[in-house]
């Protein structure tokens, strides 16, 4: 009976039952550890191969001896000789496992295996009758006991909520998902990689930061004992990237994750990936010629292709990417020419008309910024690049010479989502310090996610930092478009969850 309920797990199962089969699983432990054969004792296992590096080699290795170790995800008993399924990082193969091959003590041990149990295993290569890449079994170990039980295996691990929560659950059941991993893995070393080439430096700056600036973020707040001084987690890299700009290193960058004290959606986390690069006499036209290339390397090293599918829409990488100002998108998709307004009460008699909520702090450039996100935003599913923000949204970026009230700034979008945002760094100390001083009046009008003064910031703009390009990139974001997930969550390893009353 205890067997019969071990190798036929299902979610229907009652709570009652599942004790019951765990238990099992432990009296079976417990036996192990009484007669000396303690798994948990076990050190390392000479593995040789993976399970793919079998399937995809079979000719050379055909009859030759391998070591292959992982989980046992399926097991079939069929008197004096049996099958399992061996899963490892590449994938699972298949293991038969015969009596008068490994032996009968060894075979009787292989019995009371339950699936799920982490295993080593050394035999040859072989096809079966029905074509399936094998390994005949000559030695069977347990290497690991599994005390937990895995969801059915038709029907895997469904319920979205426990995926997250049980993340290595997930990445047993769902090879997707492991997919989705790796290849997340890949596109960070692919950016690495093309970055390198460019002759860009790699850094690593503070987390906890006195001064959380660099974007318009509300902080999480924490407080250091040692120094009994309140602390702030960074919600971007900016500042202390462009000291050293400022020391000389003029090509830097860091992947790391920033943390903003906001909600939870399909597209936000409170902490997440951020890669911020700057790079010394250029500027944000040299940020988009990077981003171009950079995106189109990325998709083909990782899919193998410049023409992504996300959720059924097709996206071109290798098209040259669209450009827009941000007043020629917002008059294209409402209808509304922000050139034509000259003052904020124009401009927010014109919200009020369209229905588009605003503050009395708000002035034309807030306003035109709303429109954008109301009216164009979704519209932008192909790589486009929104250029000349109004300067009341972009604190540190250097005003267009012959058009003070706008910056040079893009945003890059695709599918309607923001992925990066780029600038003409503003180096100017003086006019730095007044955008500050604008900020912090913002501030004391009740705006959480204004920037505050950062004194030593300014000390190094003065001390003088060459034109500079800077740019800020989702990489999470990018990673959910790369392997058409869903929601954010889905390529976070570990994402934040709502606790569990």
């Amino acid at each position: 009976m205890a067997d019969n309920i071990n190798e036929n797990i299902s979610e229907e199962l009652t709570e009652e039952k599942l004790n019951e089969v765990r238990q099992i699983r432990r009296d079976k432990l417990a036996a192990l550890v009484e007669a000396g054969k303690d798994p948990f004792k076990i050190t390392k296992y000479d593995r040789t191969h993976h399970s793919a590096d079998i399937k995809d080699n079979f000719d050379e290795l055909e009859g030759k001896t391998v070591s292959i170790a992982g989980r046992m995800m399926s097991k079939r008993v069929m008197g004096k000789a049996s099958f399992c399924h061996v899963q490892d990082l590449k994938g699972s193969v298949q293991t038969y496992v015969a009596r008068d091959a490994i032996g009968e003590d060894e075979y009787a041990e292989f019995k009371k295996m339950d699936v799920g149990d982490i295993v080593g295993v050394k035999g040859t290569v072989f096809k079966t009758k029905t074509g399936e890449v094998s390994v005949h079994a000559e030695s069977f170990m347990l290497l690991s006991k599994s005390l937990q039980i895995l969801p059915e295996k038709y029907h895997g691990l469904t319920n979205t909520d426990t995926r997250y929560r049980q993340r290595y659950v997930d990445l047993i059941m769902n090879p997707e998902v492991k997919d989705t991993f790796l290849k997340r893995s890949k596109i960070i070393s692919t950016i690495r990689k093309y970055l390198d080439t460019l002759g860009f430096i790699e850094v690593e700056t503070p987390m906890l930061v006195s001064n959380a600036g660099g974007a318009s973020a509300r902080p999480f707040e924490t407080h250091f004992n040692a120094l009994d001084e309140d602390l702030k987690l960074r919600i971007s890299l900016e500042l202390y990237l462009k000291r050293l700009i400022v020391g000389g290193l003029e090509k830097v960058y860091e992947i790391g994750r920033v943390f903003r004290n906001e909600g939870l959606d399909t597209r936000h986390n409170p902490e997440f990936t951020l890669m911020e690069l700057y790079q010394a006499y250029t500027d944000y036209n040299g940020m988009m010629e990077l981003t171009e290339n950079m995106l189109r390397y990325i998709a083909k090293e990782v899919l193998g292709t410049t023409t992504i599918v996300y959720n059924g829409i097709e996206m071109d990488l290798g098209k040259p990417f669209e450009r827009i100002t941000m007043t020629d998108a917002v008059k294209k998709y409402s209808g509304v020419d922000f050139s034509q307004i000259t003052t904020d009460e124009q401009a927010k008699a014109i919200a009020r008309e369209k229905g588009i909520a605003f503050e009395d702090r708000h002035s034309k450039g807030d306003i035109l910024n709303l429109f954008f996100e109301e009216f164009a935003e979704e519209h932008l599913l192909q790589p486009t690049f929104v250029t000349e923000h109004p300067i009341e949204i972009s604190p540190l970026t250097k005003k267009k010479p012959d058009d003070p009230e706008h910056v040079e700034r893009f945003e890059f979008y695709m599918n309607g989502w923001e992925i990066a945002n780029a600038y003409s760094e503003l180096n100017d100390p003086i006019d730095q310090r007044a955008r500050f001083r604008a900020q912090e009046e913002l501030l004391a009008k009740g705006d959480e996610e204004a920037n505050r003064t950062d004194e030593d910031f300014m000390n190094a703009l003065e001390i003088g930092m060459p034109p500079t390009g800077g740019i800020g990139y989702g990489i999470d974001r990018i990673c959910m478009l790369l392997t058409d997930s869903a929601a954010i969550r889905d390529v976070l390893l570990f994402p934040t969850m709502k606790p569990i009353e």
